[in-house]
């Protein structure tokens, strides 16, 4: 498996990771995927590039570092399944929102959150973490510092 430089973009990893985690979504929701992956990397306790954000979780010890099935922080990046693009109108608004995220033309619209959950999971970290919004299926929430 080769991995275009390309794909390792933040640009790309951003829209990737749009498109996962919400294209079936509202604009306000995607725009709070987006930020939440811009938050953790300005946060010190997350990695400090988007692609590594999205990417993060443990990996195989292999050359070629696949990541481990289900471990991943973001599900989709994990989960065995295609990550090819199929929804080019969903697509093009991922890339279009990411570019927009990536040059300032939003800042903080959330309040600082850095995690979120679909709303028909309930994972043992929500108990711990700050609960700011609910938009459409996802909730959001933020990791304070202590």
């Amino acid at each position: 498996m080769i991995i275009s430089p390309l794909l390792n973009t933040a640009l790309v990893c951003l829209s990737l990771n749009i498109y996962h985690e919400a294209r079936s979504q509202s604009y306000v929701a995607q725009l709070a995927v987006a930020q939440t992956v811009l938050n953790r990397v300005r946060d010190s306790r997350f990695p400090d590039s988007v692609c590594k954000v999205v990417k993060q979780g443990p990996t195989y010890r292999t050359g070629l570092k696949l990541p481990v099935r289900h471990k991943c922080q973001f599900s989709w990046w994990c989960d065995g399944k295609s990550d090819k693009v199929k929804d080019t109108e969903a697509w093009n608004i991922a890339l279009h929102l990411s570019k927009d995220i990536l040059t300032g033309r939003y800042s903080d619209l959330f309040e600082g959150i850095t995690h979120y959950h679909a709303d028909y999971v309930t994972p043992s970290w929500a108990a711990y973490k700050t609960f700011i919004v609910r938009i459409d299926n996802h909730l959001f929430y933020r990791w304070e510092q202590k």
